[in-house]
């Protein structure tokens, strides 16, 4: 099809067949060699993630001439079709905007890592094939965090229910294939948002062999041939552009891509694993934010501290203000000065982790970079999600470790925990939801320890808010009244936000 317009939209859809029709200035469009590369890695998930992070980087080092291996995808669930990705060959846009040293920067490209989407409802024979290839050295997955789950099965099923079940399938029939010889094992990553995620994907799928009564040559094959890789991701990638957004980028560049998704400009996939494991993964070349290290710990207290945890802790503080979204938040100087104070003189100094103070101020000048991109729409009710178990993982170790440290109150900490408190003060609206209010508007939360809190602040006595929820081991699994001056910091700063608002905490 060549190019054209319907009703002012492009007729010429994104595939392998078009890419000589499209002349988009600035479009990174794929060379015709690429698709001509064999299959490498197996990827489970067809989600905005993986497609922005893990196969943008391969993509990138394709171009590069590096990896020289393309990726089939394993849609695991039955919503949804493989449709779009037959149509566009796999193809599909990708549009990187953001904020760099304070600069906007910004790339689109053509991603080409794809090869071809199979269906494991409907097309698992061809995924066991590939399971044959001797091409096959990776293992990709992000099958949200509930997908790494043992779910006792016979993994000889077409096909098994769960993650850990095809994998384990997939691995089967490679070992089958090659006799169980040392050269055919994988490198299996996991992306899903858990700590130790390939640690604990390795156990269930070495237990779920063990419930199948599969043979002792092919555990010892899948223990010592194939490795098990924890990995981090870090990237925004909200999907599609908007739909305000969507004419005028097919205007633009002259071809529809159902695809097409957006993300910001930075990126990091942290993956531990050693010498061995980069010789494969060799499209960590291509790019810096990939990072084969062998401990990404420090990666991992980075991102929980310095981004989770700035946001956690500012969240409300932001609400109370007035703002809606991140960036709405970030153009008022007050709250900028309130989160910079926050990142660089409480959160870095408190990470309970052993961390180069200047990797650190990088970082955090980063998060801050994030912060302030217009190109993404972050709600803060939507960062408020949980709000509870947040503190409780992300905040309540930077605290405790400050304490450690130091006698006397983190002044912005304890703000960020007071406006948590007084967000918390919520009423039940019936069907099991709570509805809280500030600035003269209603909000819902979604919070666990909503009830708790709903019967806390009923009596509106601050004193005792501060001290019933402090001293609750059931939440905290510590006592955080007996840490010095915090509790009448809380209390002060709480006074402050019902008699006048959160502004001049923000500015003082």
């Amino acid at each position: 099809m060549t190019a054209g317009t319907r009703n002012n939209k492009p007729t010429m859809i994104l595939s392998k067949n078009n890419l000589k029709n499209i002349n988009t200035a600035g479009l990174q469009l794929p060379d015709e060699s690429i698709f001509n590369l064999p299959e490498k890695v197996l990827q489970f998930g067809t989600g905005v993630l993986l497609r922005g992070l893990p196969d943008y980087f391969i993509d990138k080092a394709n171009r590069a001439g590096i990896f020289n291996g393309r990726v089939v995808v394993v849609k695991s669930t039955d919503t949804g079709s493989t449709d779009a990705f037959a149509q566009q060959d796999g193809l599909y846009t990708i549009y990187s905007k953001g904020i760099e040293n304070g600069e906007e920067a910004s790339e689109a490209i053509v991603c080409s890592a794809i090869s071809r989407v199979l269906s494991a409802s409907g097309e698992w024979q061809a995924i066991l094939e590939v399971a044959k290839s001797p091409d096959l050295q990776v293992i990709i997955s992000n099958t949200t965090e509930v997908g790494i789950q043992l779910v006792k099965e016979d993994v000889r099923q077409q096909p098994p229910a769960s993650f850990p079940g095809k994998l384990l399938a997939v691995l089967y029939e490679r070992y089958k294939a090659f006799n169980g010889s040392a050269d055919s094992g994988l490198i299996i990553i996991p992306t899903e948002l858990i700590v130790d995620n390939g640690k604990k994907l390795e156990a269930i799928v070495l237990e779920l062999a063990h419930l199948n009564n599969l043979e002792h040559e092919f555990m010892d094959w899948l223990e010592n041939h194939n490795t098990f890789c924890n990995s981090l991701v870090d990237r925004i990638v909200p999907g599609k552009p908007s739909k305000e957004l969507m004419p005028n980028l097919d205007e633009q560049r002259g071809y529809t891509d159902d695809l097409h998704i957006m993300s910001e400009t930075y990126s990091l996939w942290a993956i531990e694993g050693d010498e061995k494991v980069a010789s494969v993964l060799s499209f960590s070349k291509a790019d810096k934010g990939v990072v084969i290290t062998p401990d990404i710990e420090l990666f991992r207290e980075l991102k929980l501290r310095l981004l989770n945890g700035s946001h956690t802790l500012s969240c409300a503080v932001a609400i109370l203000s007035g703002f809606d979204t991140v960036k709405q938040a970030m153009d008022d100087e007050s709250f900028l000065k309130f989160i910079s104070q926050l990142a660089f003189k409480e959160i870095i100094p408190a990470i309970p982790y052993q961390i180069e103070p200047q990797v650190a101020t990088d970082f955090a000048r980063k998060v801050l970079d994030r912060y302030r991109n217009p190109n993404i729409r972050h709600e803060w009710l939507s960062i408020s999600l949980q709000y509870t178990a947040k503190m409780k993982m992300r905040v309540l170790p930077l605290l405790l470790n400050h304490y450690k440290k130091h006698n006397y109150v983190p002044k912005n900490m304890a703000l960020g925990f007071a406006a948590y408190f007084r967000f918390m003060k919520v009423k039940p609206a019936g069907d099991n939801t709570y509805v809280g209010s500030a600035n003269g508007k209603n909000y819902t939360i979604n919070d666990s320890a909503a009830a708790y809190f709903s019967k806390v602040w009923e009596a509106n006595d601050i004193n005792k808010v501060v001290e019933n929820v402090l001293n609750n081991r059931e939440l905290w699994d510590t006592d955080l009244s007996v840490l010095p001056g915090f509790k009448e910091a809380l209390i002060n700063n709480l006074e402050k936000i019902e008699a006048h608002g959160i502004a001049e905490l923000t500015v003082a």
